[in-house]
Order: C-alpha cells, then sequence, then structure tokens
C-alpha cells in the first residue's frame, strides 16, 4: 500500500465525509420539524420552557439520533457520491492508471473508521447522559410516568438472601406481600414477611407494615418474631422496580456493566435490556465498515439506469440492515439466543454479504 495518502485518497474522504454530515443534518432538521409538529401540543399544556425544550430536548436528541441511524446514512452516503463518480467514469480512469480496485478502498475504509469512532465515543461517553437528560425532560413535559404495577418479582439482593414481592405499585413506591428469606449452606435460617414495603428517601431504606419474622433455629425450635412498623436497609433500592429499556440507555458504560451482573446474580429476567444496550453500543459502530465495502462494490460499476437504480438498491439494503438488528432483538426478549449473539448476528450475515461482494466487485 503507497502511504503517506494521495490527493485522491483525500478527494474520496472529503466528499464521503462531507456528504455524510450534510445528509445528516438535512435529516434531522426534518425530524426535527416534524418532531416539533407532533408535541407542541404537550410543551403548551404542560408550559415547557423554550430554553429546556431546545438546550435539554432536543439539543440532546440530536446525538441520539445521529447515531441511531448513522448506519442508513453512512450507507446512502456511498451509494449516492461513488455511483455519481461511476458514472461520470472516475472509477474508470482511477483505475486505469494502475490504482487497483483494494487500494482505492483505503480512503473509503479510513472514512468508515472516523465514523465508527465517532458513533463509538457518542455511544460510550456522550449518549448516556444525553438520553437522562432527554428522558427526564420527557417525563416532565412529555410524557407522565404511568402508575404501573410489576407483579411477581423475585430477586437475589445478595448471595443467601432472597426477596420476593407480589406486586409493585411505582404510583406509591409501594410492594405488597414482601418477603425476604435468608438461606445458609441450603438451609432457609429466616423469613420476614409484610403485608407492603414503603420505600424511605430519608434513609434510602424500606419500611415494613405489619410485618412478621420467623428464625429457623438448629434445634427445630423457631422464634416468632412480629410487629406494625420495622425499617431494613437491604441492597434493593427503588430504583431496581424501575429499570426497563429507556433506563439502561441514561447509564455510563461502567454502572451499565455493574448492573449487568447485578442483575444476573439476582437472576432478574430484566438482565437482558442492559445486555441489549451493551452489545449495541459496540456492535453499532462496526457497521460503518460492511455497509460501506458493501455500497462501494454496489456503486462502483457505472449502470445503464444512472444513480437512481444505485440509491434504491442502497436504501432497500440499509433499512433491511436496520430492520434486521431490531428484529434480532426480538430473539434476546423470547429466550432464543442469548444477547452477545442476536445483537451480533446482523454484523455477521451482513459481513459474509460485504466480503461476497468485495470479491465480485473488482471483476
Amino acid at each position: 500500500m503507497n502511504f503517506p495518502l494521495k490527493r485522491l485518497d483525500w478527494y474520496i474522504m472529503g466528499r464521503f465525509i462531507l456528504t455524510f454530515f450534510v445528509a445528516l443534518l438535512l435529516i434531522i432538521g426534518i425530524v426535527i420539524i416534524f418532531d416539533v409538529s407532533e408535541k407542541i401540543d404537550n410543551f403548551v399544556a404542560n408550559e415547557a420552557p423554550l430554553k429546556a425544550i431546545i438546550v435539554d430536548y432536543y439539543l440532546n436528541f440530536i446525538p441520539y439520533f445521529m447515531n441511531m441511524f448513522s448506519p442508513l446514512f453512512v450507507f446512502i452516503t456511498v451509494i449516492f457520491f461513488t455511483s455519481k463518480m461511476a458514472q461520470n467514469s472516475e472509477i474508470v480512469a482511477i483505475l486505469s492508471c494502475g490504482i487497483s480496485f483494494h487500494r482505492m478502498m483505503v480512503p473509503y475504509i479510513l472514512s468508515a473508521a472516523i465514523i465508527a469512532l465517532m458513533s463509538l465515543g457518542l455511544n460510550l461517553f456522550i449518549i448516556p447522559q444525553a438520553n437522562e437528560t432527554r428522558q427526564i425532560f420527557e417525563q416532565t413535559y412529555v410524557k407522565k410516568l404511568a402508575n404501573l404495577a410489576s407483579n411477581n418479582v423475585h430477586y437475589q439482593v445478595s448471595p443467601g438472601e432472597f426477596v420476593f414481592v407480589e406486586s409493585f405499585s411505582t404510583w406509591n413506591n409501594t410492594a405488597y406481600k414482601f418477603t425476604l428469606e435468608r438461606i445458609e449452606n441450603n438451609r432457609l435460617v429466616s423469613k420476614l414477611s409484610a403485608e407492603t414495603a414503603v420505600w424511605d428517601s430519608t434513609f434510602s431504606g424500606w419500611r415494613l407494615n405489619k410485618y412478621f419474622i420467623r428464625d429457623y433455629l438448629d434445634d427445630m425450635d423457631d422464634q416468632i418474631r412480629s410487629g406494625k412498623q420495622l425499617d431494613t436497609v437491604i441492597n434493593l433500592t427503588i430504583g431496581d422496580f424501575y429499570m426497563n429499556k429507556e433506563t439502561v440507555e441514561r447509564l455510563s458504560q461502567k454502572r451499565l456493566l455493574e448492573l449487568i451482573h447485578t442483575q444476573r446474580m439476582r437472576g432478574d429476567s430484566n438482565v437482558m435490556y442492559a445486555e441489549i444496550e451493551q452489545h449495541n453500543r459496540l456492535s453499532l459502530p462496526f457497521s460503518a465498515f460492511i455497509l460501506t465495502i458493501i455500497g462501494v462494490a454496489l456503486s462502483s460499476k457505472k449502470r445503464r439506469g444512472g444513480i437512481g437504480w444505485n440509491i434504491a438498491i442502497g436504501i432497500a439494503l440499509s433499512f433491511s440492515y436496520i430492520l434486521f438488528m431490531r428484529f434480532s432483538q426480538m430473539f434476546v426478549f423470547t429466550g432464543a439466543l442469548p444477547a452477545y449473539i442476536a445483537i451480533w448476528l446482523p454484523n455477521v450475515l451482513y459481513a459474509i454479504i460485504a466480503a461476497v461482494l468485495y470479491r465480485v466487485a473488482p471483476k
């Protein structure tokens, strides 16, 4: 490979990056206009301040949207300007000068690497904080939190310590039919039951009402205690009952990994949301390389129908890729596949497609 980069490399990289960001900014502007028209009634009804709308919502909405649809715009960008180069016979001229197809791919791959690093940086450092601010705004001024209840919650809050809650209401932060069991050496040593357990933020613990404690002693002589009210602190907080797809999106990478470890220890089925988010953050940037190779392979040949046919193929393939990425999450929800396989599966399959097309393209 001939380095340093030649004028041709800078020409291709410049067109790639410029076209990508121009297309992205144009569609973001259109999406914001539609989003404002959709939510304007909520903003007015809930008296959302203009500064909060602009700073807290839309400035934090842009990174999330950019990253979510970056695979689509990478593909469309490559298809668009490479098809135009092919129609203008620039690709033929490049190859006629003795530059191989593989060498011509270098500026494309470098551009894809820049976009992939940007996407990875957004995923790990920018978007989680932006999502937190944006979601707080939405909960305040757009969609109020519903008074939902979780049923039959069963957690291992620490080794040998298990909590069972028949139902939990977010309306009053109360767990009903609360049970705490402690097990040592495969033997139940104590069981605490309460009619209700109310979260008390003053001491970050639970206030148990109408509790009943039974200690199972070695000599089979059980001890029983009961009372009207008891305060207790365990490795279970109010936030554990609110964990869902949206809440994991606002966690930093370190907190996300800690949550996965904790939820796996507890046997919490909601761990799938955190695992999906973890692998999405890492798998999405790689799509820039895959879709760039597919885009160049499809559009580097001059077609009789012009660039319109190439763009149509590009949009169809990019949408199928994004759809497959979303659909693959269903395998995790149904328990058919673990998260790391389901989330990386689209990248693997489309990487195979990219390899085949790349091999055929020079011919």
